[in-house]
C-alpha cells in the first residue's frame, strides 16, 4: 500500500508540474517517452507472439515516435493522424518479412506490430494535440478515466453483486459501471461548464460524458482482456503499486479518441 501510495503523489505532482509549465515540449517529451515504455510493454507480451529481431523493435520505436510528434499543430486536430506516418509504419515493418526465411520475424508479427504501434501512436498523438490545444480539455478527459475507474471500483466493491463481464475482469461489477458512470459524468459537467465554458449545449454535453465514459470502461476491459490473453496481472512494475503505463492509461485510450471522433462527427452538422 506503501509503494502505491507514494507512486500515486509522485504521478500526480509530474502531471502538475507539466500543467504549470506553459512550454508543450516537457509534455511532448514525457508523452513521448510513456508512449515507448508502453510500447515496449506490448513488444514483451510473450504469448501474443515470440521474441522479435532486435532490428523490428528499433523500426516499431521510430515509427511510434513519427506517428506521436511527426505532426504536432493545433489545426491537425480535426483531420486524424498523418497518413504519412501511416504509410512509413506498414511499409517499415512489413518488407522485413520478406527477408526473414528461419521464422524469426513473420507476417503475422508485422501486421500485430503495425496495428500496435498505429493504436498508441494514435493516442498519444491526440494527447499531444490536445494539451497543445488547451490542455484544461484534455483535463476534462483525464477527469472522466479516473473519475469513471475511481467510482465504479468504490461502488462496486461496497454494493456491486451483478458481474460485469466476469470472463474478461471478474473483480467488475455492473452496479459499479453504471454508478461509475453517472458519478464521473456529474464530475466532469460542473467542471467543464466552470472551467472550459458556459457556452455550450448541456443535454449534448452530458450525452457525449456518458458515451465517453462508457467507452473508458471498454477500453480498460480491453486491456484487461489482453493481460488475461497473457496470463499476466500487470503490464510491468514501472509503477510500484500500479503495475504498467498501459495499466494506467487504459480507459483513457479509448476516452481521448472517441473524444476525437465525437467532435468530428459533430462538426459535421
Amino acid at each position: 500500500m506503501k509503494k502505491r501510495v507514494i507512486s500515486a503523489a509522485v504521478l500526480v505532482i509530474a502531471v502538475v508540474l507539466l500543467y504549470l509549465i506553459k512550454n508543450p515540449i516537457p509534455f511532448i517529451t514525457c508523452a513521448s517517452l510513456v508512449g515507448i515504455l508502453g510500447l515496449k510493454e506490448i513488444l514483451d507480451l510473450k504469448e501474443s507472439h515470440k521474441e522479435l529481431p532486435t532490428y523490428v523493435k528499433v523500426i516499431a520505436y521510430g515509427c511510434l515516435l513519427v506517428t506521436m510528434i511527426g505532426r504536432v499543430k493545433v489545426d491537425y486536430l480535426l483531420l486524424g493522424l498523418p497518413f504519412l506516418a501511416i504509410c512509413l509504419t506498414c511499409l517499415s515493418l512489413v518488407i522485413p518479412t520478406i527477408f526473414e526465411f528461419d521464422g524469426r520475424y513473420t507476417t503475422k508479427d508485422a501486421f500485430y506490430i503495425i496495428g500496435s504501434v498505429t493504436f498508441l501512436g494514435t493516442f498519444f498523438n491526440l494527447l499531444i494535440l490536445l494539451f497543445s490545444y488547451n490542455r484544461w480539455l484534455l483535463l476534462f478527459l483525464i477527469i472522466i478515466a479516473t473519475m469513471t475507474d475511481t467510482f465504479a471500483m468504490l461502488i462496486g466493491s461496497l454494493i456491486g453483486k451483478h458481474k460485469l463481464i466476469p470472463k474478461v475482469s471478474p473483480n467488475k461489477s455492473i452496479e459499479g459501471s453504471l454508478f461509475g458512470t453517472i458519478i464521473a459524468t456529474a464530475i466532469a459537467v460542473i467542471y467543464y461548464n466552470n472551467v472550459i465554458t458556459t457556452d455550450t449545449n448541456i443535454v449534448l454535453l452530458i450525452v457525449m460524458v456518458i458515451a465517453l465514459s462508457v467507452l473508458g470502461q471498454l477500453g480498460d476491459l480491453l486491456f484487461s482482456k489482453i493481460k488475461r490473453e497473457n496470463g499476466i496481472k500487470d503490464f510491468s512494475q514501472i509503477m510500484p503499486g500500479h503495475g504498467g503505463i498501459l495499466d494506467r492509461v487504459d480507459s483513457l485510450t479509448f476516452i481521448t479518441i472517441g473524444y476525437v471522433l465525437i467532435i468530428n462527427i459533430i462538426s459535421l452538422f
